[in-house]
């Protein structure tokens, strides 16, 4: 979730991804570096691969999943309705240390931009907006709170024991803020199941305008951190992470035919690692013979890493 530890990222490697046997049922699981992780069907549920999947660990920028899932799942929920940017957001991350979808004071962004903001860039400003836009109370700091009593309702309505939110956007202060490889990949199912999520989280870049303080125009341009997407074959999401703690995570999707399979890497040995992780549990569960390589898709300069 910070841009300080994006260094770690190779921008245009290239990962080989282990050749398996086919058929998928009798191929042998790839061995990954992450320390936690865990893969399902998603039309079924049924677990494909697992690592440590009920260990719990923190979970870095993957929480704006929820995040997201919250969002859109509040009834009646208005994707154009305008949000004012309130310096409040600016100084977060900037005291933080945070990825940011560089939102300027005073602009008016509709909360579809919000959500592209908060999963693309992964930018902490763009959550915390969410939050307080979704939240309720009559100061920032109880809509934040009540935001995050949301996030940890719908953990418990999808029956997840072994996971807890204390941030809108992985930023821990207290490290009560973690889940499992099978929680995460039961958010990310639910929240797939949301089609303007899965417009999103599928989007390698968004571009659109907004209204300034001054009633002028500002265009903003996001890219995806997910250098899955445009790098393996059929990949639709979802989200990166990367945090002191928490290492660097990957929450992951991809379709080939009629058959999806959801994942989740935590505490990959390095960024780079933990698309090597994705793309080796991918073949597993698609039954890939063949050696892959995979060569991560460029971003920009100057684009967030997370």
């Amino acid at each position: 979730m910070r841009r300080a530890t994006a260094v770690l990222v190779t921008t245009g490697a290239l990962l080989t991804v282990s050749p398996l046997a086919a058929p998928a049922q009798a191929a042998t699981a790839p061995s990954v570096t992450a320390k936690g992780a865990f893969m399902l069907n998603n039309a079924t549920g049924a677990t494909v691969y697992s690592k440590g999947a009920d260990t719990k660990r923190q979970m870095a920028s993957t929480t704006k999943i929820m995040t997201a899932a919250v969002v859109l799942s509040t009834s009646g929920v208005d994707l154009n309705r305008k949000v004012t940017v309130k310096q409040a957001y600016r100084d977060y991350v900037t005291a933080q240390g945070a990825s940011t979808a560089d939102l300027k004071t005073g602009d008016k962004v509709t909360v579809r931009q919000l959500l592209y903001g908060t999963m693309l860039p992964s930018g902490c400003d763009a959550a915390y907006a969410l939050a307080d836009a979704f939240g309720t109370g009559t100061t920032v700091s109880a809509r934040k709170t009540s935001f995050i009593s949301k996030m940890n309702a719908k953990a418990k309505s999808l029956g997840l024991t072994n996971t807890k939110f204390d941030s809108f956007d992985g930023i821990s202060t207290t490290g009560n803020n973690y889940t499992t490889p099978r929680d995460l990949a039961k958010i990310a199912r639910y929240a797939m199941k949301n089609s303007n999520f899965r417009a999103v989280v599928k989007a390698t870049s968004y571009k659109s305008t907004a209204t300034t303080s001054t009633g002028g125009t500002r265009t903003y341009t996001w890219y995806n951190t997910n250098k899955l997407l445009g790098s393996y074959s059929g990949a639709i999401g979802i989200k990166t992470g990367t945090g002191t703690s928490a290492g660097p995570c990957l929450v992951f999707a991809a379709t080939r035919g009629t058959k999806t399979l959801v994942g989740v890497v935590l505490n990959s040995t390095t960024v780079t690692d933990r698309y090597n992780d994705a793309g080796k549990m991918l073949n597993y569960g698609f039954g890939t013979s063949t050696t892959t390589t995979m060569k991560l898709r460029t971003l920009p300069s100057g684009a967030q890493q997370d």
